[in-house]
């Protein structure tokens, strides 16, 4: 029998401190959502090894006894943070299921990521990035409205409904505001007015699109200005809907689309990408995550019902696409 190691960061686990946002956390893990996965990996007939965070890892890298490891942590702090645990588990020849350190870290970084996507022809808003609000004075390369975002991070931290600018000055305001909270520099980009999608990948070879699940928010399909904010996804004001409300030829272009974004910065064995389409029916990639949540309540769980297999069935699928990958069968 199989040891699959299994490492992870607990919203529990972490202390706030002086000047953290109020969103610190927001990408960690419950533990309910670390006790369905250990449980689908079991169902599968492997024996789980919980390791916990890249600080458990470190302590026990030299006497781990696992086969592979499924990693879903998203590391301590800054914009390598996520490659922490892989790169550990690299050095110390260990494999691991999902994208290795590179990948985690040009994705994390949204900047860096969208220079690829316009390297390779995938279509993302055009896009400045920003130290402080002192240096915004020349933008006319995009036009408002705008959002700001914080460069690197994910689960929509930094994200609210003063996001989304009008005018130079709400533009100076949330520029200031991410850039000093966030301790990082501001992605600003143009924002798409239409509707908001996202398609979850599984596998290498051959790599997978999931069907497209589209985001509702406050009952809309058609979100206009709406769009995610840390407050929507901590509430009841977000929903996925699949299948998703749109033509077979929007649905396909979107699957081709993310796989093309996948294999650009070189995904493995799981992803998902999120889209905004705007009232032309034009997609624009918003970003690529490696290391999606896996939460009954999220986008996987979501797809697997759509296809009709179970969530054990969804972890199952990521964990041999690994497996395979290693020769480890």
């Amino acid at each position: 029998m199989k040891t699959i190691g299994l490492t992870y960061d607990l919203k529990t686990d972490y202390e706030f401190k002086d000047g953290d946002p109020p969103d610190a956390n927001a990408e960690f893990d419950h533990p309910s959502t670390i006790d369905v996965i250990a449980s689908a990996i079991e169902a599968g007939g492997f024996k789980v090894r919980r390791i916990g965070n890249v600080n458990n890892l470190l302590e026990k890298i030299d006497s781990l006894s696992v086969d592979i490891v499924f990693n879903i942590s998203e590391g301590v702090s800054g914009r390598n943070r996520e490659s922490q645990v892989p790169i550990l588990l690299e050095m110390a020849g260990i494999p691991f299921v999902g994208a290795d350190a590179l990948t985690l870290g040009i994705t994390l970084d949204k900047i860096i990521a969208k220079k690829i996507f316009i390297a390779e022809n995938l279509p993302t808003p055009r896009f400045f990035s920003v130290s402080n609000a002192e240096e915004l004075t020349n933008i006319d390369h995009c036009r408002f409205p705008l959002i700001v975002k914080p460069r690197f991070e994910g689960s929509s931290k930094g994200l609210s409904e003063n996001s989304r600018v009008k005018n130079m000055q709400e533009l100076k305001r949330q520029v200031d505001y991410i850039t000093s909270t966030y301790k990082q520099p501001a992605l600003v980009e143009e924002f798409i007015s239409g509707q908001e999608f996202t398609v979850a990948i599984i596998g290498n070879d051959p790599v997978e699109a999931m069907p497209v699940v589209q985001i509702k928010i406050d009952g809309c399909l058609q979100l206009e200005d709406k769009f995610y904010t840390f407050a929507r996804i901590a509430s009841d004001r977000l929903e996925y809907i699949c299948p998703a409300q749109i033509t077979q030829e929007t649905e396909d272009k979107l699957k081709e689309l993310a796989l093309r974004a996948f294999k650009a910065v070189e995904c493995r064995d799981f992803g998902r990408v999120d889209f905004r389409v705007d009232k032309e029916g034009n997609p624009y990639i918003l970003e690529i995550n490696p290391l999606p949540s896996l939460s009954t309540e999220d986008v996987f769980m979501v797809v697997a019902k759509r296809i009709g297999i179970g969530y054990e069935e969804i972890i199952r699928r990521i964990l041999n696409s690994a497996i395979k990958r290693y020769n480890l069968n």
